[in-house]
């Protein structure tokens, strides 16, 4: 319900007085004039006031509109300002509705719209009323029977949800297709597909018996890149079988790949439509990560069957009730994967950790900026204007820590309980969060009141961790306190309940079996705290020394943990924290505190020092042989510059990226030998194959390919030449290609010209080769600047402003992932933000704003820094025309 200012209300939520019991859709398709017919069954709804049926409609030609097959009376249907209302007072009637669209001038992406010929659709959020008016909430959830008539020779293929009842030939060179949908689903998930595409197929036997036709669609060209996609499907449809006891529920799931997408992928019931990005590898043209990446994003679009599809949101603001989940479980689902492939318990234990490693990366860089910045909120946001601005990281990556401390509240048997409670409730509704949670608690005996605060409280707790060890009584206190910095909109914040885990290292570097007081026996090693209050203490008993703590071990809660470390301390932990998770943190703790050090040395004109005890913890874990090469290479890479500059106070990327030049240089240089032997020991010998032992192989020696790169000897430089020339795969050559990129090395221009020659042809390639200049560090003062080699590759003829994929690489790699070469001195970074930000605003808003974002943090700078922002966030907010999608990021960043 709108407010003044736009602004959506989550407590002014009411139903509409009308649903959708059924919904009949008739497509003509046609590149500029496409008519659809749509046939609603609308029925009054008991649980609503009265009122007319409401339509909502955008960018559309209304031909016709019939009530019961009659013509509507005078003044019956009412246009507004965001539809049409049709007043009626019958319990049930049949609206026929006739639109009129051009999907080639829909640059949008959102609604029915054309890409290299075919037609493709995305409907969520609200996409669906660019296609026909309709009441597009996902609480209206109805029946869907489509049919769909195109050219034959130009649309040979014809796809939409559920199964397919009919094809037939038709006059004039077109032909039809007939689909139904048996199950319940909101608007947001309606697909079709109409294109001359060529698909992959596979049957395959559900655990009831029943035969399901799986099939990945994609350009006759792109076949050979496939199977992975299909295997990754199959991995996710037996994994939700043996986990959740979730099946397959159609006769035939479907996946589809398009270039032009706004999103990564789209869960539609049956018809799962894809970025090519997420569909597409081989070893010639995807790297481990893209392959991980396919794998990942293929279960979660799947695991949205269950998880978003039978039971969906009854507004938009429980998005998190399906993403955050969904997000959980396709990472529950990628652990167990990487585990399964590995060869030995402590293999599979290390990929396990790996996987989480990634996971928390992802939302060091992503989230907790956006949890400290204008536009933080929520996993379940109050308000908003434009609800494709809260498909967040908060809402997904913070939603799925919210469902993980779940799990590690209840146990996997409770959650399992929880989940199939909350299955046997609401399967074919519309619920919210309150509803999940709730079936969560009942089926444990739970009490989650509190941690509901988690739903409905912005920004990222510090939780801060003290220790007191008495050695008369043998006795170590352990106090946490937490507390959240004010964020917009919440000035004071309550405490929350935070499942911490915790252990105990003894001085021999073993875990110690822990007894709290009171207690008669010691228990595991590893105990969760629920701190509930502001702060509180534990009293662990029976020590015969004083022990190393090892807090919030596999990173049980998403929260930013304060303790006091020296770093005598941090390295015993680097060397023998038996939490995986810790080890690696403890090593980022390590290398967060240099790296700021030498940053403030960098700004206050100070000679460059690595401390030599950071040395050291270093080269024992890059010559320790028996670590897992995919752990050791997490724990040596550096913490992303994102993370980093929300650690300074106040952020300056200038003196930031010194130290993080300098630390890589010196590093490469001191350990060389160290590096050329782990690079040398690592090759793997034969045929490529995604799995887990040759990927992190392949990650660690690349890795010792940057440091030695970055330090920029001769050999190093020759090593990583002949790596790209030889290379037998794409992780291998787009690794020494990233290791002379981020260097001063001569080798790097012919290597760009190089690869830019064999995937000239290959749009997806060739994003990693846009990526790769525009997040390129300038290691030396002679070289061009990253903005001018920006500028140029836009004039690149495989470069368009109109398709997300090369905006995201290009201009979003130098935006979001390039801070010192955005934020230079003169000011030329924010004016070239604030052209392209408008330029792309004026076809494609989901996209813009997404460029818009790259500024959202902007008070977080120096005082001069932040003074040329603003000069840019100005400037956007005063163009006329501006979208809602940038209004709104622009708006809240000026506050």
């Amino acid at each position: 319900m709108p407010t003044p200012g736009n602004l959506i209300l989550r407590e002014a939520y009411q139903p509409l007085a009308y649903g959708v019991e059924t919904v009949d859709l008739d497509f003509n398709l046609d590149p500029q004039a496409t008519v659809v017919t749509s046939r609603l069954k609308c029925v009054r709804n008991p649980d609503a006031a009265a009122g007319p049926v409401v339509l909502f409609g955008e960018a559309l030609e209304l031909v016709s509109i019939a009530i019961d097959g009659a013509a509507p009376a005078e003044g019956q249907v009412r246009k507004t300002e965001s539809g049409l209302e049709v007043n009626v007072s019958a319990d049930e009637v049949v609206l026929t509705i006739v639109t009129r669209i051009n999907p080639s001038a829909n640059l949008t992406l959102s609604g029915l719209y054309q890409s290299r010929g075919g037609f493709y659709t995305q409907c969520e959020a609200e996409g669906f009323r660019r296609i026909t008016y309709f009441p597009d909430r996902p609480d209206v959830m109805a029946r869907y029977t489509v049919r769909l008539e195109a050219d034959a020779a130009t649309c040979p293929v014809l796809l939409s949800n559920g199964n397919l009842l009919e094809t037939g030939t038709l006059p004039n060179g077109r032909h039809f297709a007939r689909w139904e949908d048996p199950f319940l689903k909101p608007s947001y998930l309606f697909a079709l597909v109409a294109a001359e595409l060529s698909a992959l197929e596979r049957t395959v036997t559900t655990m009831s018996g029943r035969d399901v036709l799986l099939q990945v669609w994609v350009e006759a060209r792109d076949l050979d890149r496939v199977e992975h996609a299909m295997d990754s499907l199959i991995h996710s449809m037996r994994w939700d079988e043996e986990v959740f006891g979730l099946e397959l529920d159609l006769d035939r799931f479907m996946i589809v790949a398009v270039s032009d997408f706004n999103m990564g992928a789209m869960e539609n019931k049956g018809l799962n439509i894809f970025n090519t990005k997420y569909v597409l590898a081989n070893p010639d043209t995807g790297t481990d990560l893209d392959f991980e990446n396919v794998e990942s994003v293929v279960a979660h679009e799947y695991f949205h069957n269950w998880t978003g599809n039978r039971v969906t949101c009854r507004d938009w603001f429980q998005l998190t009730l399906k993403e955050g989940l969904t997000v959980f479980r396709d990472q529950q689902f990628t652990a167990d994967m990487m585990a399964r492939a590995s060869d030995s318990p402590a293999a599979a234990a290390s990929a396990r950790a790996v996987t989480r490693i990634a996971n928390v990366r992802g939302l060091r860089s992503g989230q907790f900026p956006e949890d400290a910045g204008p536009m933080a909120h929520p996993i379940r946001p109050d308000s908003y204007q434009e609800i494709n601005n809260f498909y967040t990281a908060t809402v997904y990556q913070k939603g799925a820590e919210v469902i993980r401390m779940i799990l590690t509240l209840l146990g996997r048997e409770g959650f399992r309980n929880g989940m199939d409670l909350y299955f046997s409730y609401h399967d074919g509704q519309a619920v919210t969060c309150d509803d999940f949670v709730g079936c969560m608690a009942e089926a444990n005996g739970a009490d989650l009141d509190l941690f509901m605060r988690w739903y409905s409280q912005a920004g990222t707790p510090r939780l801060k961790a003290e220790g007191a060890w008495d050695a008369a009584t043998g006795t170590y206190t352990l106090t946490l306190s937490q507390s959240t910095p004010p964020t917009p909109g919440q000035p004071e914040k309550l405490p929350l309940h935070i499942p911490v885990a915790v252990g105990l290292i003894g001085p021999d570097g073993a875990d110690l079996p822990l007894r709290l007081e009171g207690e008669a026996n010691a228990g595991d090693t590893t105990r969760v705290l629920n701190l509930k209050e502001a702060s509180r203490s534990w009293r662990f008993t029976g020590l015969a020394a004083e022990p190393v703590p090892s807090v919030l071990r596999g990173y049980s809660a998403p929260v930013i943990l304060e303790i006091d470390e020296d770093d005598e301390r941090l390295a015993f932990r680097m060397a023998h924290d038996a939490d995986p998770f810790n080890r690696w943190d403890a090593a980022q703790r390590f290398m967060e505190r240099v790296v700021l050090g030498l940053a403030a040395d960098a700004a206050a004109g100070r000679k460059l020092e690595v401390p030599q005890a950071f040395g050291h913890a270093f080269r024992a874990l890059l010559v320790n042989e028996s670590l897992d090469p995919a752990f050791v290479a997490e724990t040596l890479a550096l913490p992303s510059e994102a993370y980093l500059l929300e650690r300074m106070q106040p952020a300056d990327p200038a003196p930031l990226r010194a130290a993080l030049i300098h630390l890589m240089r010196e590093v490469g240089q001191a350990m060389q030998a160290d590096f050329l032997g782990r690079y040398l020991d690592l090759e793997v010998e034969g045929e490529y194959r995604y799995h887990p032992a040759d990927a992190g192989k392949r990650s660690l020696r690349n890795l010792c390919l940057r440091y030695l790169a970055a330090w920029g000897g001769p050999t190093a430089i020759d090593l990583a030449a002949k790596q790209f020339e030889h290379a037998g795969n794409m992780t291998e050559r787009y690794g020494a290609l990233a290791a002379l990129v981020q260097s001063d090395a001569p080798q790097r221009t012919e290597a760009l010209a190089a690869f830019h020659d064999r995937y000239r042809d290959d749009a997806l390639v060739l994003d990693k080769w846009f990526m790769l200049q525009a997040t390129a560090w300038r290691w030396s003062d002679a070289a061009p600047t990253t903005l001018d080699q920006v500028r140029a590759l836009m004039a690149n003829p495989a470069f368009s402003l109109s398709n997300p994929n090369k905006v995201y690489s290009l201009l979003g790699g130098y935006f979001k992932s390039n801070a010192a070469e955005f934020h230079r001195p003169d000011g030329a970074g924010y004016a070239f933000w604030a052209e392209q930000v408008v330029a792309l605003d004026r076809n494609n808003p989901q996209v813009a704003s997404r460029m818009a974002r790259a500024l959202e943090g902007w008070r977080k700078f120096t005082p001069e820094i932040q003074a040329r922002i603003r000069v840019a966030l100005e400037q956007v907010a005063a163009t006329e025309g501006l979208s809602p999608d940038v209004a709104e990021i622009v708006g809240k960043a000026l506050g």
